[in-house]
């Protein structure tokens, strides 16, 4: 199992050189990837570009950039520029956002979001292959486009697939999901079972599954899971994150957060790997002085020290 750090969507403000700074901590730590949340602030694929030019070897991904306001050819225009600047090292990670964002703020149509995102992989996934995306649908018409990006190699891509229409889209098309709010037992009976399925279905390999869960090294536990709550608050509301926290009988996003001693955290990690997680994505609680350099420090032990 690869083991990442999140950056973005815990409410803390970092400027581009703080980011670059994280990933080269992230390197030297010995971790495999830095995943970027595309949230109100800077763009995730971007900024993972000029990344990937200052940080020589960390892998890259989005947790995730949103489709509705992105047409696929061009989300998949800037991500093939992003991996051919990278040496190839990123992962384009998209979802559908939620209905208060794209109808509310944004004021489009959020009624047919498992269409949409069948659609969008089936612009998106052959441009992602090198070939040329011909497709007529209810929302994109593309003809005869290719992209010619030099240096640029097969783009993976991950869907952020909750409920089933969506694992459903996503192992028949994509190259796996990237979960955010998921418990373990809803990861193994839920998300890897039925994108697994899919895939299997469709002929396709075993997907990759990027598990995103907060996490603090603590030996204050329950006053960490107390800020952990109110921190993350608002996806305790929003309905398809509400959902995965019912079905795993999460109060709230607390519940599901990896809090606790090095045996603790140690056997949660373990566990997710042994359920089908393959990209574990650390979202470093900081509720505590020290506890993003003392958390990364522990993950950095599970690869042999930086």
């Amino acid at each position: 199992m690869r083991i990442g750090v999140m950056i973005g969507g815990d409410g803390r403000q970092h400027t581009i050189d703080d980011v670059i700074g994280i990933a080269r901590q992230v390197e030297s730590a010995g971790l495999d990837d830095v995943w970027m949340a595309n949230i109100f602030s800077f763009d995730a694929i971007s900024t993972l570009m000029l990344v990937g030019r200052e940080v020589p070897r960390i892998g890259l991904g989005t947790a995730v950039t949103p489709t509705y306001p992105r047409h696929p050819v061009a989300i998949a225009q800037q991500a093939l520029t992003t991996a051919a600047a990278s040496g190839n090292r990123f992962t384009l990670g998209i979802g559908l956002s939620h209905q208060l964002v794209i109808e509310n703020m944004f004021g489009l149509s959020y009624a047919h979001p498992a269409r949409h995102m069948r659609e969008y992989l089936s612009v998106l996934m052959p441009l992602a292959r090198g070939e040329a995306a011909n497709f007529s649908g209810e929302e994109y018409r593309v003809a005869n486009v290719a992209l010619d990006v030099p240096g640029a190699a097969r783009l993976p891509v991950v869907v952020a697939a909750l409920g089933p229409a969506m694992l459903r889209i996503a192992g028949e098309l994509a190259d796996g999901t990237n979960t955010w709010m998921v418990g373990p037992r809803t990861m193994e009976s839920h998300i890897v079972k039925r994108i697994r399925e899919a895939a299997a279905g469709a002929g396709r390999p075993d997907p990759s599954i990027v598990g995103g869960f907060p996490i603090i090294l603590t030996n204050k536990p329950d006053a960490a899971r107390a800020q952990i709550a109110q921190q993350l608050t608002i996806y305790g509301q929003l309905p398809s994150y509400r959902a995965m926290l019912d079905r795993e009988g999460a109060a709230g996003p607390a519940d599901i957060a990896i809090a606790g001693d090095e045996n603790l955290l140690r056997g949660e990690l373990r566990r997710l790997e042994e359920i089908g997680v393959t990209h574990f994505n650390a979202a470093i609680a900081a509720v505590e002085e020290g506890a993003f350099e003392r958390t990364l420090e522990f993950l950095s032990s599970l690869r042999g020290g930086g």
